[in-house]
């Protein structure tokens, strides 16, 4: 066995104490050395909790800071990162609070939207395309270059559909005085996430915002994405009317300045 392999598996020994609390004792050590590693252990998952409470403000403030850190400290232990830096061990947490937070659905969305508004404030810089230089390129569009318009969106930009009007939540969490809000939706929402200068932000939309958005932004053609709107076998009537919406929301989109780019 060389050096290098010996050292390598040294340090995946090492790793594995960090990690799992299971782990056998790697050989050679003894009570000492597994008492001191604890503490070490310790100090890491304590690390990693400090990280995920710094990135989930308002979650945390939202479910408490008791159950915060409970929800916290399963996550690093079930979740152990791979990434140099602590700014990635909030990854996934949404799930662990789908997991942990069964009766309380709207926690889930929640850190979604948090982590989600974290991605796109570290995101690389992109100036928006504005109405007048939208207008410009697609001034001598025919049918067929329309209907093969396709979407490049600011980076880290992303949308989901949610049960809970998160804009309710966001805006109580904004108080001095946290009072709970009953936000639960009738019908699903979508909410689309995105940087708008230095400042991440989100605004909540109609159910089908969410399936065009994430269409448009795997690079769907804007025809399609009509079709999609229409549904299957669509009257003419229908076919209208979905391309009158489809219409609207890339009107809102190039507004609030979320596209940075369109090819046909």
């Amino acid at each position: 066995m060389s050096a290098a392999q010996s050292l390598a598996e040294r340090q995946a020994a090492f790793m594995a104490q960090v990690l799992y609390e299971e782990a056998p004792l790697p050989q050679g050590w003894n009570a000492r050395h597994a008492a001191g590693i604890e503490v070490y252990r310790g100090n890491y998952r304590s690390s990693l909790v400090e990280a995920l409470k710094s990135t989930y403000e308002k979650t945390e403030r939202w479910v408490g800071e008791a159950a915060f850190r409970r929800a916290a400290a399963h996550h690093v232990i079930t979740n152990p990162p791979d990434s140099w830096t602590l700014d990635k061990a909030g990854a996934s947490f949404d799930a662990t609070c789908a997991e942990l937070f069964r009766n309380d659905p709207e926690v889930a969305e929640l850190a979604w939207l948090e982590w989600a508004m974290f991605e796109v404030f570290t995101a690389a810089d992109f100036a928006p395309l504005d109405a007048a230089q939208f207008a410009m390129q697609t001034s001598e569009f025919g049918e067929e270059q329309w209907a093969n318009l396709r979407l490049e969106f600011m980076p880290a930009a992303s949308a989901r559909m949610v049960k809970h009007d998160l804009r309710a939540i966001w805006n109580a969490l904004g108080e001095d005085e946290l009072v709970r809000v009953n936000a639960s939706l009738e019908s699903e929402q979508s909410v689309l996430v995105w940087r708008e200068g230095e400042r991440s932000t989100f605004m909540m939309g109609s159910a089908e915002e969410a399936r065009a958005f994430l269409a448009a932004q795997s690079g769907t053609p804007y025809g399609e994405i009509c079709m999609l709107l229409a549904g299957e076998n669509p009257t003419e009537e229908q076919a209208h009317d979905a391309a009158m919406r489809a219409g609207a929301l890339l009107g809102r989109w190039l507004n609030e300045g979320m596209i940075v780019s369109i090819k046909a």
